[in-house]
């Protein structure tokens, strides 16, 4: 029999953005065990990962709990999650290991070169990010590429998402036959996106906003590296008739909350929270807006350029590889440029519905369909 694990630090990770490559494990006749830490709240909460929990059921794929911490400070976790996959490597005989997010991913790493099942299994290790990257901390650039390029040397398969991160990667030294390839994200179902139809009037009536407004939109967790306060901090500086939705729950959102009501744009600013209709309010929308620091490659902006919307997105790995200045959008210096500007250049010349059909061109290539393709080909390789 065959056996997969695959771990990530969040249930979220698997759920959301590995669910065809589990798909693809099981026709590939892989038994599929999934750990990671499905008491961690902080992404999805208790009635969201209940849910993906009785959902892996149905697939008869084992969910394992493993202690594994978002935070790099949390030493108790860290040795606990270490001591756990470790065991977990050596009662079960896995043929593959697929792991995902930098922490877990390094602890199941140095566990699995400690493990009986060593030299029989493969290790991929998907990095959807690496945090060392152009404009970071130089020193948290040397502690995180130092992390990456130990457990490198513990990975057979490396995959990386950005251009960025793929360099990177290609200097690292891997398990003796081990390579980096670039698979170009998660994907995203263009078909499925296509079906979905917008209803700009009745997301309106719903948040009792003019039909008229100019409706700009974020998608993602409410935390400082999403950056959901810069685009806030403009509003004043953008025409009254412009309303910026936010989609997904986080810590930061009575901040939020507060900057918005010591601004007087309060009546601009909506939450709408954890939505499973992200596709149609992205169709319902204007203009797609993406502050983040750091990213792999956003799923949520690919989905954007998917349902024809214009882009202003910050300027860092991932975001440049997907959006191309004053073609499908602006890619803004965050040091140094304001949103604003760019966000006003696009309704002052008109420029949505140009910016739209190229969007739409491009993020063909990040299709589902080719995403499968090569992982398939990856997984069928290191069988």
């Amino acid at each position: 029999m065959k056996r997969v694990l695959m771990t990530a630090t969040v249930p979220s990770m698997i759920g959301q953005f590995n669910m065809n490559n589990i798909k693809l494990l099981q026709e590939l006749g892989y038994t599929i065990d999934v750990a990671c830490n499905f008491d961690d709240y902080s992404v999805w909460n208790e009635e969201r990962i209940k849910k993906f929990e009785s959902e892996l059921k149905e697939l008869k794929i084992k969910k394992i709990n493993i202690s594994f911490s978002r935070s790099p400070k949390n030493i108790k976790n860290i040795i606990n999650s270490y001591k756990q996959i470790k065991q977990l490597l050596n009662d079960k005989n896995y043929s593959l290991v697929h792991t995902h997010t930098p922490i877990s991913s390094f602890i199941t790493r140095l566990a699995y070169k400690k493990s009986n099942i060593y030299g029989t299994c493969k290790m991929i290790y998907t990095a959807h990010g690496f945090h060392f990257f152009k404009g970071n901390n130089p020193f948290k650039n040397f502690v995180f590429r130092n992390i990456e390029k130990i457990a490198a040397k513990y990975t057979n398969v490396l995959i990386t998402i950005n251009n960025e991160d793929y360099i990177a990667a290609k200097k690292f030294k891997l398990k003796k036959s081990g390579t980096v390839e670039y698979v170009p994200g998660v994907g995203i179902d263009i078909d499925k996106i296509n079906l979905i139809k917008e209803n700009k009037i009745q997301l309106c009536e719903e948040l009792n906003i003019p039909k008229d407004a100019i409706l700009i939109l974020s998608v993602g967790e409410l935390n400082a590296n999403k950056n959901h306060k810069i685009v806030i901090e403009i509003l004043p500086e953008l025409p009254n008739n412009v309303h910026y939705l936010m989609c997904g729950d986080g810590q930061l959102k009575e901040q939020h909350e507060r900057l918005a009501k010591k601004l007087h744009v309060s009546d601009r600013l909506h939450f709408l929270g954890y939505r499973k209709d992200v596709i149609k309010i992205m169709k319902s929308c204007d203009i797609f807006v993406f502050p983040s620091k750091r990213e792999g490659l956003s799923v949520a902006l690919m989905e954007a350029m998917a349902c024809g919307l214009p882009c202003v997105v910050s300027k860092i790995r991932g975001n440049e590889d997907l959006i191309e200045n004053e073609k499908g959008g602006y890619c803004v210096d965050l040091e140094n440029e304001s949103f604003n500007i760019y966000i006003n250049k696009i309704l002052e010349l008109d420029l949505s519905r140009s910016m739209a059909a190229f969007n739409y061109n491009k993020v063909s290539n990040y299709s589902i369909k080719k995403v499968n393709l090569k992982m398939r080909e990856i997984y069928e390789r290191n069988e």
